[in-house]
């Protein structure tokens, strides 16, 4: 997703704002730009390709220099190729705004402004909404009014900060569908799109509302509904440093997130466990709520859908309840049957992903009681959702999530010890005991995963030279292949397919050459002799193979290539340290074939638009 931020105070402001930008790189973008007052009226600087690009313009023209307000963009195109003038910001003379979203009634927004003797220079939606903000402007005379008219005529999603000519020193900004957040200051305020942009200059910030607007100015900060009346939120502390936002010494941001995989999986469930119980007390999450739960659904996307398939093998297999796991996009257009009844849960890193969040909403209006599992405090979903369960996983800055799942399956896990207990289908000796292992054990379990660090290098040399690999599993380790798949394929690029074992036989096998090596998990003891005769179908057809087993799994070492153990671990938790594995495996495949790691092309953090 694209970035924004947004600066008035004493300092220079091109330089706040190139910050910002940096600290956003890894949201995935093509281009940049930035804006800022000087001498009385608005310049623009901005450059297809990186915010370095941009910096080496600014440097060079000196244009900028002595700003105190300003806004600057990372831009992900949706309308129009990467270019210098389709890049952000846009306006006119009197105007220039940066702009995360899609405004999807552009069109005859454009045909409009065109009939009314407005030009366009670029193919974006964005200079639509600026110059729709200008011709409001125009026939209003009133800044607050031109923005509130601007936000009743666009369909669609945005976060748009703005800046007039004839008001310097002051920021405005509006949302709708897409995060945008109010940094707060002494004496200087900002404006962005993640509260990282800012974590440099302060921790403190707002949250603006949907279809809201903040004046921003150096002292004060105002927020308004489209009435224009003022709206109050609560003031919000980051829980992490700019620290914990850079590399520290790693190579790459993925390799450091999944280092930090132990300590983000104590952070998250050692405040939720008491007396060796699953307690949920602190989110009110009402133990009837779980116990009556007749059925649950997971919906949401990408990783965050892959968690959601793990939590359906673990609650039908210790709860007994029927479980769906829904993609998001797919979910909202199926007029799916709810009841009062049924459980949905959304999961989603930031909180704001789209497909997700027009899911909630839809689960809410057929009835269903929402919970979201959400890292960001205070976004979207965490305030729509009937209760929000927060992953303490800290700041993900790669583009591919590592941390933020193992967190998520983990709190999973709980969950499911929770209702299990209340539900009457296991003892409290036996909840204690599972709720132990991940207390006590997990952390541990996941950093002698990490110690496998060059048995997983070994492994990646392997592999790194195909353009094409099958992951095969059978049960949850199926569910882990597609997770292990997809982490392959976003960050190498290697055409990575994830399929359920026994389904070889039913056409997939007709794929496998000497050229289609085959990556076999087989975790889950039951499993694993029809595992290893899948493994013997695909080597007896040339495929070179990597098996993941548990430690002491029989003959493992005579049926592959390279064979990669698990440390012995409770089997109904084996998914969590086999993830650090496949994390790992997807980093060093992408590392040995040179590719950009933490942002991978085509790729954003954070997906806020359809």
């Amino acid at each position: 997703m694209c970035g924004i931020t947004g600066y008035v105070g004493a300092r220079e402001a091109s330089e706040v704002v190139l910050q910002g930008l940096h600290t956003l790189e890894y949201r995935g973008y093509d281009s940049a730009g930035v804006a800022a007052f000087i001498n009385g009226n608005i310049n623009v600087v901005k450059a297809v390709g990186k915010v370095s690009n941009v910096e080496e313009k600014i440097a060079a023209l000196g244009t900028l220099k002595g700003a105190h307000c300003g806004i600057g963009h990372t831009r992900w195109a949706t309308h129009g190729a990467p270019s210098d003038t389709n890049s952000h910001p846009h306006g006119t003379e009197n105007i220039q705004i940066v702009h995360n979203g899609i405004i999807e009634n552009y069109a005859p927004l454009r045909a409009m402004l065109q009939s009314n003797g407005f030009t366009f220079v670029s193919e974006t939606d964005t200079e639509v909404a600026a110059k729709l903000i200008e011709y409001h402007y125009n026939n209003c005379h009133s800044r607050e009014d031109a923005l509130v008219y601007a936000m009743r005529d666009i369909i669609g999603s945005y976060a748009i900060a703005v800046m007039f000519r004839d008001c310097p020193e002051t920021l405005y900004a509006i949302r709708k569908d897409n995060p945008l957040i109010i940094g707060v200051g002494e004496g200087e305020n900002f404006v962005a799109s993640d509260i990282a942009a800012v974590l440099r200059y302060t921790k403190t910030y707002y949250q603006l509302g949907d279809l809201e607007l903040a004046i921003v100015t150096k002292d004060s900060i105002c927020m308004m509904d489209m009435d224009k009346k003022e709206v109050s939120h609560p003031l919000l502390t980051a829980t992490w440093s700019i620290e914990a936002a850079e590399r520290g010494g790693y190579d790459h941001f993925m390799i450091k997130e999944i280092n930090e995989e132990p300590e983000a999986v104590e952070k998250t469930l050692h405040p939720r466990i008491r007396d060796m119980m699953p307690n949920f007390e602190e989110e009110n999450l009402s133990d009837e709520r779980l116990k009556n739960a007749k059925s649950v659904t997971f919906v949401a996307c990408g990783t965050a859908m892959h968690a959601g398939l793990v939590g359906k093998t673990a609650i039908e297999q210790l709860c007994r309840v029927p479980v769906k796991v829904e993609i998001a996009s797919e979910f909202r257009y199926n007029d799916p049957i709810l009841s009062e009844e049924d459980l949905v849960v959304i999961i989603s890193q930031s909180g704001e992903t789209a497909d997700s969040l027009a899911a909630l909403r839809l689960a809410k209006e057929k009835g269903a009681y929402t919970l979201g599992i959400v890292n960001v405090i205070g976004s979207t979903i965490a305030r729509e959702a009937d209760n929000v369960i927060y992953t303490w996983a800290g700041p993900e800055i790669s583009v591919a999530s590592t941390k933020a799942y193992t967190v998520q399956i983990s709190l999973i896990y709980l969950l499911t010890i929770k209702m299990a207990y209340l539900k009457g289908k296991i003892s409290e000796a036996e909840a204690k005991e599972y709720t132990r292992i991940l207390y006590e054990d997990m952390p541990s379990l996941i950093k002698d995963t990490i110690a496998k660090e060059e048995e997983i290098k070994d492994a990646a040399k392997l592999f790194a030279k195909y353009e094409d690999l099958f992951f095969i599993g059978r049960g949850i380790d199926y569910h882990l292949a597609m997770e292990g798949s997809l982490k392959l394929k976003e960050i190498s690029y290697i055409h990575s397919e994830a399929y359920a074992a026994g389904e070889l036989k039913h056409g997939t096998i007709s794929l496998i050459t000497t050229e289609m090596p085959v990556i076999a998990l087989a975790t889950q003891e039951e499993l694993y002799e029809k595992m290893i005769s899948n493994i013997r179908e695909v080597k007896a057809r040339g495929a070179k193979v990597l098996l993941v087993a548990r430690e002491g799994a029989k003959d493992a070492a005579a049926e592959a290539e390279k064979v990669i153990y698990l440390p012995r671990c409770e089997k109904f938790f084996t998914s969590i340290p086999l993830a650090t594995v496949l994390q790992m495996l997807a980093y060093y495949v992408a590392r040995e074939r040179g590719c950009d790691i933490d942002k991978p092309r085509n790729l954003a953090k954070s997906v806020t638009v359809e």
